[in-house]
Parts: C-alpha cells; sequence; structure tokens
C-alpha cells in the first residue's frame, strides 16, 4: 500500500492538475456512486483527475487510490472498534497529502463517519468540500447535522424530502435525483437479463444479496445459504443466483456453502448484480443500497440483517423510524418485508420468501410501489451533478 507520504515525495505531486478533485470512496456502493459521478464531471469538461481513495469501478476512470478502499469498509460500531486505529491513521496522512498537495474541490462520497471529519478539516485549511449522499438524518442520529454545517460546503442529495431538511439548516444543497435510478434501466427487461447470463427463461430463480462487505459476509453468509438449503428443499426445481463483488467475498460465501455441507442450485456471479436483480422472480436482499436497487431494477424482496447486539441496542435507541430498507423508509409504507435480529432466521426467511414465490398479486403490488418511487428519484442526475459543482471548479 502506498501511503500520503510517499505520494508527497513524489515530483509529479508537486504541481497537480488544475482542476483536479480530492475524493474518497468507503465501500461497494460508494464507489459504483463515485464512479457515476466521476463521468458526470468529466463529461461537462470540469475535472481532469481524481485522487484519494477509490474502488475498482473509479480506480477504472482513471481515478487514484492512496489507500486500498477495503480498509474503511467496516460493518458496525463494535466492529469498527478493531479497526479504528488503522482508520484514523489513514484519515490523518490523506489529510496531510491533501492539504501540501491541494485539489481545487475535495468530494467525500457518502461515507459520513470517516469523511466528515476529514472534510472538516480540509474546509478549515481552505479547501471547498462537497458530501455526495446525505447521512440518513432523516432516520437516526439527527444532531450530526451541526457536524455537517461545520465539514461541508455543499451537500448533494439524492432523496427528495431531504432538500427541505438541509434548507431549514442553511446548508447549501443540491438535490440531484439518485444516480442509480437515472444509470439503471426505467423498464428493467427480465428475459433480456436471463439471456445476458445464459439463464433458462422458464425457470425460477432467486437472487441472493448478503451484501457486499467481507464483515457482511461473515455475519451473514451462512444465514443465506442455510435460508437457501430450506428453499430448495421445499421448492424443487428453484435456481440461486449469487452476485458477489471481489475474491474475499465469493471465499466467504464459499466457505459457507462448505460448511452447510451440501449441493445447492445455485451460481456464484462476479459482479452482475444489477442482471441478477433483473432476472430473479424474487431476492433476499442484506439491508443497504443494494435494496434501493432491488427496487429500481423492479425485483420483488425481503430485506434481512444482523450484527450485533450491543450495536442493535444503540441503533435502536438512535433510529427515528420504524424500518431500516430504502424502499420502505422511502415509500413511508410497509412495501417490503423486514426480517432482522432475531427475527432473520432461517425459517423466518424461507418462509416468507415461499409465500411470496406464491403470491403473484403481491409481488405485483410490490412492483407498482418501485415504479412510483422510481419516478421521483430518476432526474437528469450528471447535469445537475455538473450544474450543482461548477461554480467550484470554474
Amino acid at each position: 500500500m502506498r501511503g500520503g507520504a510517499e505520494h508527497s515525495q513524489d515530483p509529479s505531486r508537486l504541481s497537480p492538475p488544475a482542476n483536479e478533485i480530492g475524493i474518497v470512496a468507503g465501500e461497494a456502493s460508494g464507489d459504483l456512486l463515485g464512479s457515476l459521478l466521476i463521468r458526470s464531471l468529466r463529461g461537462a469538461g470540469l475535472a481532469t483527475g481524481f485522487r484519494g481513495i477509490a474502488g475498482a469501478k473509479m480506480q477504472g476512470l482513471g481515478a487514484r487510490s492512496l489507500f486500498p478502499m477495503e480498509a474503511l469498509s467496516v460493518r458496525g460500531y463494535v466492529e469498527a472498534l478493531g479497526s479504528l486505529r488503522g482508520i484514523l491513521n489513514i484519515r490523518k496522512r490523506l489529510a496531510k497529502e491533501l492539504i501540501a498537495h491541494p485539489p481545487r474541490l475535495f468530494i467525500g462520497v457518502d461515507a459520513p463517519d470517516f469523511n466528515l471529519a476529514l472534510e472538516a478539516r480540509l474546509k478549515k485549511a481552505g479547501i471547498p468540500t462537497v458530501h455526495f449522499v446525505s447521512p440518513s438524518i432523516w432516520a437516526w442520529r439527527g444532531g450530526r447535522i451541526k457536524k455537517i454545517r461545520h465539514a461541508v460546503s455543499h451537500m448533494l442529495l439524492i432523496f427528495p424530502f431531504e432538500d427541505e431538511i438541509y434548507r431549514r439548516a442553511g446548508i447549501p444543497a443540491t438535490y440531484v435525483g439518485h444516480p442509480l435510478a437515472h444509470a439503471l434501466p426505467e423498464k428493467p427487461d427480465r428475459m433480456a437479463a436471463r439471456e445476458r447470463l445464459k439463464l433458462r427463461p422458464d425457470r425460477e430463480y432467486l437472487a441472493l444479496l448478503p451484501g457486499s462487505r467481507v464483515g457482511e459476509l461473515k455475519a451473514l453468509a451462512g444465514l443465506f445459504v442455510a435460508t437457501a438449503a430450506r428453499l430448495a428443499e421445499q421448492r424443487p426445481g428453484l435456481q440461486f443466483l449469487v452476485p458477489l463483488v471481489n475474491r474475499e467475498t465469493r471465499q466467504l460465501f464459499e466457505t459457507a456453502l462448505h460448511k452447510a455441507g451440501r449441493e445447492l442450485p445455485l451460481r456464484i456471479l462476479f459482479g452482475h448484480a444489477h442482471d441478477a436483480l433483473q432476472a430473479a422472480d424474487l431476492a433476499l436482499v442484506a439491508s443497504g443500497t443494494a435494496t434501493l436497487e432491488a427496487l429500481l431494477l423492479g425485483c420483488p424482496h425481503v430485506i434481512t440483517y444482523r450484527v450485533p447486539w450491543l450495536t442493535w441496542q444503540i441503533m435502536r435507541r438512535q433510529a427515528y423510524l420504524p424500518w431500516v430498507g430504502l424502499p420502505n423508509i422511502l415509500a413511508r409504507r410497509d412495501l417490503v418485508p423486514e426480517l432482522l435480529q432475531e427475527q432473520a432466521r432461517p425459517e423466518v426467511l424461507a418462509d416468507a420468501l415461499l409465500r411470496l414465490l406464491d403470491d403473484r398479486a403481491e409481488r405485483e403490488r410490490m412492483r407498482q410501489g418501485f415504479d412510483e418511487l422510481r419516478a421521483s428519484l430518476r432526474r437528469d442526475t450528471p447535469r445537475l451533478i455538473a450544474h450543482a459543482l461548477r461554480p467550484y471548479l470554474t
């Protein structure tokens, strides 16, 4: 791993491009959003380079990552404690590098616990800071609005109801729509997705999305495998699609399969989560951005999650809403089943999924709700991002 100190000794860093942007994404969902943002700014001719912390998608577009993104992909309060020292060291070194060689603008993509403190330091040093994707202050930890005001020059919002929150707080903000709603097909085509994945058009498929972080796979892979095993027993012919983001998550899932001691009719995919969700009749999804992807791709699903007991108690005490899944939060109703913590058991999940597989009318009701939400999130996001950031880059 190459650190900030090493880069600061590189003569090429003494004169960074005039419109270089500092950027940090902390996990796979942020990498995807960051890649869409990079395309937006490059398409408008507003940026010549990106430097900071980036995943594979952002690096594929030329962003230089000074530290591995995976070092920031930590799940939950309790789990983060073991990685805290390393994460704080990365943040300190990155701040030093960016202040020594200032970019024209810094953009923190999600990852608020890491990025807001970094943004506050950079803003104090005279570097304009933008945060892309508001922390979920409408769901919990609303007091962070004070930290956001101190740290952020401009907030890019992805949900329409957030605009009023930031207007009241006096923080410059722009609703740009959700980048995924802009990027994903407006009318998902299940048969076309099955053709791309070389799946039989007449079979029944269930997508399993146990998360993108190593910590999530450690906690959830066994649960997802056990649920699939129950479904396979009760639903002969059901096929499973398992899109995983990298080698580490695949190894963890395969380890859970090996421990289960039985063969299952499943296909592990490297990536292809969007194709899997379009192709599937139904999905079991770990709470997070994947639930929004399932919504946008019209895939009925059940949401589940498990975290350590102490993390769950902290989250419950700080929560303002009765839901954790984005489809339900956006709809403000129970659109998608949520089975969390003590309800996240193989027999409970399997029963819920079987009921949905047998209830075509309920799946159609979900899809109609998804269509309404997709319409509210779909905007010309690249144009709106470029318009909001142009004053900082010209």
